[in-house]
Formats: C-alpha cells, structure tokens, sequence
C-alpha cells in the first residue's frame, strides 16, 4: 500500500480482515492513521458479522480489548506498539498480524546519541528486527499456532527478513496475492 494512501490502507485492512474472517491483530505505528482506518472500516466489518475492536478509540484499556478479542474468534484488533509487545492471544483467535508499515524508530535527540554510539544504521536495524521478532512472536507461540504475518509497506528492506525465525518464508507479493494466500490457508481449529 502506498505510503499516505489512507483509502487504500483502510481497504486492505478490511479484505484481510473479511478473508481471514476475523483473528487480525493489525499495528499501527500513528495513532492517527489506526483512529482513521477503524473509522473506515468497522461498520463495513460489524454488517459482516466481523466486530472490529480498537485501542484509542474504544474507551476500554487494553487488557480488556485483548481479552475481548481472545474470546471471540470473529473479533480483530487494531493497536499500537503497546498491543505489539503484551498481546497474549494463543490459538485460533489470532490468525494474522498486519503490520501497516515498517516500526522504525522514531527519531528523537535520545536516538540519534544511542544511534552514533552503536553503529549507525545497524542500530536501527536491530530495533527493528527486535520489534518484528516482537509482532511475529504474538502470531507463532506453540506449534500449535499458525497464521499469517503481513507488512503492508512496500518499504520493507531484504535485510530485516533476519528478524523471522528460520525456515519461515518471506515473500514479497502484491496485495491480492497475499489475499488469495490468506484466504487458501484461513486456519480453523481442530
């Protein structure tokens, strides 16, 4: 998806999620852009049947919105970093985690010190690949799990496929072929 592209951003959070029919944890790294594809999105979702839940748009914390979205398979949440590093959701009810673009750091007085005095950019990469380590780690827990991982920004550098366990596949594909791929393979529990 286009950087900045708001409509089709939204649009493709909404296919994912109607294909996998639910289960979707999508990240987001603004505020903004989440409060503006859930706005979108959810009624188009709740007339299919697909509740579509929100950190900093439902007033509700966290804790409940991710127990909310455990207990109902049907039910996708879309949240921030906060939502990247403390959802524990084990099996069916997470199916796909999509990211909606690259969490690279913010830049900051703080980063560029930690930046120089670690190695440049390879510093930004090990954030990086720690925080895509971090969003995959929520999708494959046990060898029970599986699921569907997605980055929706094409500027997504061949250098940060490290961050994935080995032997998990990285395909760059376009987004209908990442639909088609999804809806194959919709997980349903034994």
């Amino acid at each position: 998806v286009k950087k900045g592209d708001v409509a089709a951003l939204a649009g493709a959070y909404a296919r994912i999620v109607e294909v996998s029919g639910g289960g979707v944890l999508g990240l987001f790294t603004a505020i903004r852009r989440l409060r503006s594809v859930h706005g979108r999105i959810a009624d188009r979702l709740a007339r299919a049947g697909l509740p579509l839940f929100a950190q900093h748009v439902d007033p509700i914390d966290t804790g409940t919105l991710v127990d909310i979205f455990r207990d109902d398979p049907a039910a996708s949440l879309l949240g921030t970093d906060a939502l990247r590093d403390g959802v524990d959701v084990p099996g069916h009810s997470l199916r796909c985690v999509v990211l909606e673009q690259v969490p690279w750091p913010k830049p900051s007085i703080l980063h560029r010190a930690r930046r120089a005095a670690n190695g440049g950019p390879a510093h930004d990469d090990r954030i990086i690949r720690a925080r895509l380590a971090q969003a995959f780690g929520r999708l494959i827990r046990s060898q029970a799990d599986c699921g569907h991982f997605v980055v929706l920004s094409p500027a997504f550098p061949s250098r940060l496929a490290t961050a994935f366990p080995p032997g998990v596949p990285v395909l760059r594909v376009t987004l209908e072929e990442a639909l088609q791929r999804i809806e194959a393979r919709v997980w349903s529990p034994a």
